[in-house]
């Protein structure tokens, strides 16, 4: 596999094991969320899949998309904030993809209670109603700013794996599966660098640039919906899944981007100006992976790691030490050309 990654190859329905399941993805209107709910009904011919979200507009929208499918779809508007509701929702369910968050940095930062009561609080909640409804597996998406937080979005997202560990732990008779993904940044998600440095060359730059030496782990929102999957039927309890990512330089992906998108837009690449504007409240100048701590709890597979508890009983003593130290600055970021094959494969232009 190319350090620009390919996307995953299709899922034969036939031999899936989504099939004839019924799935709740919470968060169902969101980026990562309506791409699940995409591919369980395109792929894997699941009996019923829950779309709950408290985006009305979003779940609407997702509704028309998805028309042709929608005998096997149900939207449902709530908050994960509300236990009740959610114990309604995840009557009968089997497996339960948990997205629903608030995942922007600087809005995190001014908003720090409001992060609490839905990553956290929401969380606790769909745990208690999973158990309470026998559920069989849970899958909740985490991301790297969860690794040696220095934000409230990093923290809450670091708390709540722990909630999820713990919850793995605690089983008793319970027998639900609780395991969590670890994403980077998702390309072309709503809100995220890609999408702003798209409408800045469509007006003609400047594109703003936090730091010149900011890198990230990228990931495409098909390989980031293949991980949960992944996740999903395999996962142990207490695991954390993490996708083998490419760095890219920030300033890379903005100079591609110019170079590719300006001409579409009736400007020349060579007038775009690059500006340089400083990080943003809680935002860091590299990502990690992995944490220190968890590097010996790594087992590698072809194209992710999996992180097992250090408390959860039955730990690998063979587990594979990662190279490095799972730091985007300390990672050869990808050049040029493969940062536009990557944008390229996933769909960016």
């Amino acid at each position: 596999m190319s350090r620009a990654q390919k996307s995953p190859r299709g899922v034969d329905a036939e031999s899936s094991p989504y099939r004839g399941r019924r799935i709740c993805v919470t968060g169902g209107a969101g980026t990562v969320g309506a791409e699940l709910v995409r591919q369980l009904v395109a792929r894997h011919e699941p009996e019923v899949v829950r779309v709950f979200d408290h985006d009305e507009a979003g779940l609407v929208a997702l509704e028309r998309s998805l028309r042709d499918q929608a005998p096997r779809l149900r939207f449902l508007l709530g908050d994960v904030r509300d236990r009740a509701r959610l114990e309604r929702v995840l009557e009968d369910i089997d497996v339960v993809f948990h997205t629903a968050a608030v995942k922007h940095v600087p809005l995190c930062e001014y908003n720090p209670f409001e992060a609490v009561r839905t990553n956290l609080v929401g969380t606790q909640n769909l745990v208690e109603a999973a158990r309470a409804q026998d559920v069989e597996r849970v899958v909740f998406t985490s991301t790297d700013k969860a690794v040696g937080p220095v934000s409230v979005m990093g923290a809450s997202k670091l708390m709540a794996e722990k909630l999820l560990q713990a919850a793995a732990l605690s089983r008793g008779r319970s027998r639900t599966v609780f395991a969590c993904t670890r994403f980077g940044n998702v390309l072309d998600s709503r809100g995220s660098v890609v999408q702003v440095f798209r409408e800045q060359i469509a007006r003609g730059g400047p594109v703003t640039v936090t730091h010149a030496d900011m890198t990230r782990y990228l990931m495409s929102l098909a390989d980031a919906a293949h991980l949960v999957l992944q996740a999903g039927h395999r996962a142990e309890g207490g695991q954390i899944w993490v996708l083998k990512m490419p760095v890219v330089r920030i300033e890379d992906l903005a100079r591609v981007m110019i170079a590719e998108l300006a001409p579409r837009f009736g400007h020349d690449p060579g007038r775009v100006e690059v500006r340089f504007i400083g990080p943003r409240p809680g935002e860091k100048i590299f990502e990690e992976l992995v944490g220190h701590h968890e590097l010996t709890l790594a087992e590698s597979h072809d194209s992710y790691w999996v992180l097992r508890a250090a408390n959860v009983p039955g730990l690998s003593t063979g587990a594979a030490r990662l190279p490095g130290t799972g730091r985007s600055d300390q990672a050869p970021p990808l050049t040029l050309d493969e940062v536009a094959l990557l944008l390229h494969r996933a769909g960016v232009f």
